[in-house]
């Protein structure tokens, strides 16, 4: 296996301008599943951070009484403590839009300014296209006398509400306002990765990228008059990064993203950078099998076309794809907004792969539906991808993403033969949670044929469904996906939200010529 095959090269990322070399080697990758499991994880490392060391982390939301173990500390107590024992704390937060528009505004400054209080330094940040997010969400953790121990996190899981949940998906005590159908407490299905290695340096240079940028941190003079008074308008130097950690073990890492074509350029991606969508394309042009998805959204024909395209292309790729069942928006147009790229999109792929297409969601074993917010891409058990983007246009183009590509050295010795060991595992411990499968046996490795994993949640879901169409009488079969029916939109609602789609929902940052082609 060639590495240049399944990532992309420098002239392929598109963006001459950033630091970020084409991928690096000599890494491990370990997908955390749950954010119980990564709040807990996260704990352990903030609480070795000792003077000099270094906590720099990018959020689209934080809570800092957020608490990351059942016990505690909360997470701005975890961060507040490291900075009193001399680590360098630095954040950049999205300022985020009103609250009462389900956004998190409030929270977002009381984390910077819990950070301030603690003598670290958080920026609220806007700088993107108006109406866009900075939706990057990662924590690097660098040692100024053991660089062995650094670590970065990333993927999908925000620093706050309702992300603290495990495997049995009950919900975290502390939730986030939800709608109705996902209960008093939302399950929550999401997934970050720890990488240790060479590619923690990567991590970095987008931190000091988007830190370094000369663009006011918001044109709302009240906003920085505000900002001014409680000093989170200083953007101090950062030190002079160290050397990248040394070699941890064997998995290349190819960091992804997505910038907007800003009008006041970013000086590391003057056209905006969209190699997130440039993977996709690349990696869909090789695949032959399946492809695993799990997303938050799944909207625009613009992005799902590759997909589609492939499924055209190879009579004998399946296609699998977890969903959440209900939109996070429930008003009379923010939810029927939130649904018309999904329809759009499903009634594409569905063209193209018919019957191999399958398009669930899950519950908990209560009956409650779970809010799937992970982000995880697994393409014929060899290429993987775990970050912060959705498919849907406003992740490819409009808002900052970060994402990773992970390949791995070692071949998985199970057939089907050419798989890779990190792909192959990363959606077998996703879908064998999905089945209700405990341990390693050998219903678990027969979902390496992607055959035999299609069907088995084809009829792990029709037998679900089969229990709920019966009034649930008798035992609740094991699993817990069931079909994702095709969204109905009442005419009307559809044609009233079909601007407040195009223009908020799901709007589009590519430059003219590229919206024009409708290409990336």
């Amino acid at each position: 296996m060639r590495i240049q095959d399944w990532f992309l090269t420098e002239q392929e990322r598109g963006n001459p301008a950033t630091k970020l070399d084409a991928w690096s080697t000599g890494n491990d990758v370990r997908p955390l599943i749950h954010g119980a499991t990564y709040f807990a994880e996260l704990k352990t490392c903030l609480e070795a951070l000792n003077k000099d060391d270094l906590l720099l982390f990018a959020d689209w939301r934080g809570d800092p009484d957020e608490r990351l173990t059942e016990d505690g500390p909360s997470l701005g107590d975890a961060m507040a403590a490291a900075s009193h024992r001399g680590a360098l704390v630095r954040g950049l937060i999205w300022r985020s839009h009103l609250d009462r528009l389900r956004f998190s505004s409030a929270e977002n400054r009381h984390l910077g300014e819990y950070i301030e209080a603690a003598g670290g330094q958080a920026v609220l940040d806007t700088r993107t296209k108006p109406g866009g997010s900075h939706h990057q969400k990662f924590v690097i953790l660098r040692h100024d006398e053991d660089p062995v121990t650094d670590v970065a996190f990333l993927g999908g899981i925000d620093l706050c509400h309702s992300r603290r949940d495990t495997a049995d998906h009950l919900g975290d005590p502390q939730p986030c306002p939800m709608p109705p159908e996902y209960g008093r407490r939302p399950p929550w299905h999401d997934v970050q990765v720890a990488i240790r290695g060479p590619a923690v340096a990567e991590a970095e240079k987008v931190f000091c990228e988007r830190w370094e940028d000369p663009a006011p941190e918001t044109r709302d003079p009240v906003r920085r008059l505000r900002d001014h008074f409680a000093s989170m308008d200083d953007v101090p130097p950062l030190p002079e990064p160290g050397p990248p950690p040394p070699p941890a073990g064997r998995h290349a890492v190819q960091l992804l993203r997505t910038y907007p074509a800003r009008r006041s350029a970013y000086p590391f991606a003057p056209d905006g950078e969209r190699s997130v969508a440039h993977a996709y394309q690349k990696v869909l042009g090789r695949v032959r099998s399946l492809v695993y998805l799990e997303d938050q959204y799944l909207w625009s024909t613009d992005v799902i076309e590759p997909f589609a395209e492939a499924l055209e292309r190879e009579p004998g790729l399946r296609m699998i794809i977890v969903v959440p069942r209900h939109p996070d928006q429930d008003g009379w147009l923010a939810g029927p907004a939130s649904l018309i790229g999904r329809v759009h999109a499903l009634e594409r792929l569905l063209r193209a792969g018919g019957d191999r297409v399958a398009v669930y969601d899950l519950e908990n074993h209560q009956g409650t539906p779970v809010y799937v917010h992970a982000k995880v891409c697994v393409v014929d058990d060899v290429w993987a991808s775990v970050g912060s983007d959705n498919v849907n246009l406003r992740s490819w183009s409009y808002d900052s993403e970060l994402s990773c590509a992970i390949l791995d050295e070692e071949e998985d010795p199970r057939e089907p033969y050419g798989a890779r060991r990190f792909a192959r595992e990363l959606r077998l411990s996703l879908m064998s949670e999905h089945l209700d499968l405990a341990g390693d046996g050998a219903e678990r490795d027969g979902l390496c044929d992607p055959v035999a994993a299609f069907d088995a949640f084809t009829e792990s879901a029709a037998r679900l469904e089969a229990w709920h169409a019966g009034g649930r009488a008798g035992p609740r079969p094991p699993g817990r996906l069931r079909p994702h029916p095709c969204p109905e939109l009442p005419r009307v609602r559809g044609l009233l939200a079909a601007p407040l789609y195009r223009l908020a929902i799901d709007p589009d940052g590519r430059p003219a010529s590229l919206r024009r082609s409708r290409t990336f």
